[in-house]
């Protein structure tokens, strides 16, 4: 027995507990609209197309049906649903699907095109949502308000559903918000299993946060608070909640469903529920020692020891307002003495709150800096030397892979900054790490950048919520793909990555479902992906210029490319390794 249910005085209780909290979650359900306020959700849909309800709040009302694929209770009520939804699309409610049981994407959208069904699934696949709404079976449809976050109505897709949605069409109350509906009853299984066994917060949840949310929220670190105990933990308990539920932490928020990467930046099903139910239950303390409190830092700004080489990026004097224009500075790499093989880079910011991101070349002598100073590998053997991005990790390469840094290289770099309200001064510095002298290492990391330029580019129309464009690049060799970076300003909504092969065969290898201006990372896969040559890697993005985008400068403005954050770009970075003659690799 957990020691979060030790204290309890007999053995007998934790039965009780359990018992109690499913006969609550049972009465919720059925009171449904009496419940507190649901609160605020985002889930991905059967095309992995993300859906924030809080987007939704210039519309009346979002009406959901409860699905499962093969499913009579769903079947029987989806005609009448899918009836409303032509009479009421227009009339400013949304409809969708909710699937409570998680299943996969595959299934629910051959299940949708099977039935000839144009809407949204949103697959919950942790089942937090499908609790949060209180529900229990399958056919039964919801009206939920995105403003307030709370249920107008549940019940049959019937005439009383008809009613609810004539009278939020009308900006009437709902006659009867609660009617009695039948279905396939839905099981949580998950959920009940920790009810049995209870939720440790020093053996389930601390780990959880340790691994994931401690690296930036700790004293010194990005974050606004420390999580370094357990009683800022419980604190910030219904900001956790929050966060997890509309999954805008952790940052990133790529598919899951898609590949499979090293810095996802995404919880588990099994992690969400554990750290929700632990919530659920009064966020309660065991153990003798706290796991939090017990996390140790290093204080040296270095991930990797003592660089080799410092770059002091020349001091820029930051004014309090206004707008400025980007800053190009060229810096000569004193101490580079002779040709350097390097293995890893870091750029410290010495004020991140106003350095928003950079991007460099490097001008080798006698040459000149490559155009736009976007990370291109003209050279093939030229080394790679991190830029800033937000959110972006200390560069090191994989084993015997690098790139040279040649005597008497300088380093061009292009600064973009934001003011905050107040003067500062940004003296930044860039880390290297270089191998031994006598270790070259035979592997080199090459990209391209699938980009949009001015002479490309087409501008985004006023008011448009989702607005694509598309840009590839063709990987000339047999390689092993490594790793993909996404840039876009405010109106930035989505990105993703597709490997079109020479046999006419695509792949999904990224989606970038949530993108967000403020956490540009590059996306590492765990294991290099084998692509043949003449492989295109297809980048599509889409942009929101609506008014439903709260990071949105101006929705009626038809929006150009642009260096500045109001105006736009599109940069779908790819890296790879060339895979030499005779390596023996086999497609993933």
């Amino acid at each position: 027995m957990r020691k979060l249910f030790k204290d309890l005085q007999f053995n007998g209780r934790k039965t009780v507990l359990a018992s109690v909290t499913a006969l609550a979650f049972a009465l919720s359900a059925a009171q449904g609209v009496a419940q507190e306020r649901v609160g605020d959700f985002a889930l991905l849909d059967q095309d992995g197309l993300f859906h924030h309800m809080a987007w939704y709040d210039n519309n009346k009302a979002i009406a959901f049906l409860v699905q499962a694929s093969g499913d009579t209770a769903t079947q029987s009520a989806l005609q009448s649903f899918n009836a409303m939804k032509e009479q009421y699309a227009s009339q400013e409610i949304v409809f969708m699907m909710i699937n409570p049981l998680g299943e996969q994407r595959s299934i629910v959208k051959a299940e949708t095109e099977r039935l000839g069904i144009d809407i949204p699934v949103l697959i919950d696949d942790a089942q937090i949502v499908s609790e949060a709404l209180g529900i229990d079976k399958t056919g039964e449809a919801f009206l939920y308000d995105p403003k307030s976050f709370r249920l107008l109505y549940r019940g049959p897709a019937d005439q009383s559903f008809a009613d609810a949605l004539a009278a939020v069409t009308s900006g009437n109350a709902v006659p009867n918000a609660v009617v009695a509906a039948q279905g396939t009853a839905v099981n949580y299984s998950a959920r009940d299993q920790l009810l049995q066994t209870g939720v440790s917060y020093s053996k389930d949840v601390a780990p959880v946060l340790a691994e994931n949310c401690a690296t930036c929220h700790r004293d010194g670190g990005i974050a606004p608070f420390a999580l370094n105990s357990h009683a800022m933990a419980q604190g910030w308990s219904p900001m956790i909640r929050e966060v997890l539920m509309t999954k805008r932490m952790p940052p990133g928020q790529i598919d899951p469903h898609i590949g499979e990467f090293r810095n996802h930046y995404t919880l588990s099903p099994d992690e969400q529920q554990k750290v929700l139910q632990w919530i659920a239950a009064g966020s309660v303390k065991d153990g003798d020692t706290d796991p939090l409190a017990e996390l140790t830092w290093s204080q040296d700004k270095w991930a990797f020891g003592e660089p080799d080489l410092i770059v002091k990026i020349p001091a820029q004097t930051i004014p309090a307002t206004g707008v400025l224009d980007y800053i190009d500075v060229v810096v000569p790499l004193e101490g580079l003495d002779r040709d350097r093989w390097v293995r890893a880079s870091q750029y410290v910011p010495g004020d991140r709150t106003v350095l928003h991101h950079t991007l460099n070349a490097f001008i080798e002598p006698g040459k000149r800096p490559s155009q736009g100073l976007i990370t291109r590998f003209s050279d093939p053997d030229q080394a790679y030397i991190t830029p800033y991005i937000p959110g972006a990790d200390p560069h090191v390469e994989e084993p015997n892979t690098g790139g040279v840094l040649r005597a008497g290289t300088q380093l061009a770099l292009n600064l973009h900054y934001t003011t905050t309200g107040r003067e500062t001064v940004d003296e930044s510095e860039i880390g290297i790490w270089f191998y031994p002298d006598d270790q070259i290492p035979t592997e080199r990391r090459q990209g391209d950048c699938a980009c949009i330029f001015p002479q490309t580019w087409t501008d985004i129309p006023a008011y448009d919520p989702d607005f694509e464009q598309t840009a590839f690049v063709t990987v000339p060799n047999d390689s092993e793909l490594m790793a993909f970076t996404p840039h876009m300003h405010f109106r930035g909504k989505r990105m993703t990555w597709d490997a079109h092969y020479p046999d006419g065969t695509v792949e999904r290898l990224l989606n970038v479902a949530q993108y967000n201006y403020n956490w540009q990372m590059e996306y590492q896969l765990a294991e290099p992906k084998f692509v043949p040559a003449g492989t295109r890697i297809v980048v599509t993005g889409a942009f929101d210029n609506s008014e439903q985008n709260k990071a949105n400068p101006d929705p009626s403005r038809v929006v150009p490319w642009g260096q500045q954050s109001w105006d736009e770009m599109f940069f779908g970075q790819v890296y790879w390794k060339e895979v030499k003659s005779g390596t023996e690799v086999s497609a993933n």
